[in-house]
């Protein structure tokens, strides 16, 4: 990409909807036989470089948005640190980027494409697959599973969000996370993909190709920068209410690129 140059063209995985809901059973052989994988197509698109525009982008018009934090972790990969400091850090960002009364932060997902770390610490891979991480039945499952009973029933009938946070551990060279504009997602091609295990039943939406969905990304993202992006919100006044994201790989990738090292932290957003 040059400095003429404000986008760079790359694949993404979309899903494509053949009439039946993917299911797929995790850690559970005896059911495996019913199994109906996802089928994926590679679709080509024009990936806007976002830095030149990052002032303009909020949760509600926009879906996301682009800011720099610091953060005061020590160490990423120390679950300990993480939620005594990342956690407190996460939870005053979406406070003060979507206005809520209050904000519980879950859980977190480390991801890299460093075989040694993934062998190391149980990490998990980028995922490079056009997707939203909750569905509506997912999303106020989450609630139930996270509060007890009579606080979730009574939260539930209010509007609440949920809110992931990205942001690299060392600056990205290889396999950047791409996000969409939620505005130009429609309401169709949401498809509801359900992991089963033995114990409960995972739901997330991957999603299907359309000519109108606009792309962005944030090259080289560092540490001190983090994208902060909607995947459920219950009010469909407050604007975007999903947004669709995915890893994908940049055609500028220098062949002796360091993998990718990244954090996500997911939060309940109350009102």
């Amino acid at each position: 990409m040059t400095q003429d140059q404000a986008f760079v063209e790359a694949d993404m995985h979309y899903i494509v909807d053949d009439g039946e809901p993917p299911v797929m059973y995790v850690d559970w052989p005896e059911q495996e036989h019913k199994a109906h994988p996802p089928t994926y197509e590679n679709q080509r698109v024009k990936i806007e470089d976002g830095r030149p525009r990052r002032e303009e982008f909020n949760l509600a018009t926009h879906g996301f948005a682009f800011i720099s934090h610091k953060s005061a972790v020590q160490n990423f990969y120390d679950d300990d640190n993480v939620s005594s400091v990342c956690y407190p850090e996460v939870q005053a960002l979406i406070t003060e980027h979507i206005g809520c009364e209050r904000v519980l932060v879950f859980d977190h997902t480390i991801r890299t494409a460093d075989d040694e770390i993934i062998a190391k610490y149980g990490v998990r891979q980028p995922v490079k697959a056009v997707h939203n991480d909750y569905t509506e039945k997912s999303a106020p499952q989450r609630v139930r599973d996270l509060l007890q009973a009579d606080e979730a029933e009574k939260l539930l009938q209010r509007r609440y969000a949920i809110i992931q946070v990205w942001r690299p551990i060392k600056s990205v060279e290889s396999e950047p996370l791409a996000i969409c504009d939620g505005r130009t997602i429609p309401q169709t091609g949401f498809i509801m993909l359900q992991r089963r295990y033995s114990y409960r039943t995972a739901e997330v939406y991957h999603i299907s190709y359309n000519k109108n969905h606009k792309w962005l990304y944030f090259p080289k993202m560092t540490p001190d920068e983090a994208l902060i992006f909607k995947v459920f919100d219950t009010n469909a006044d407050a604007g975007v209410r999903f947004t669709a994201h995915s890893a994908f790989d940049d055609p500028n990738t220098p062949a002796d690129a360091r993998p990718r090292e990244s954090i996500e932290l997911r939060a309940l957003a109350f009102f």
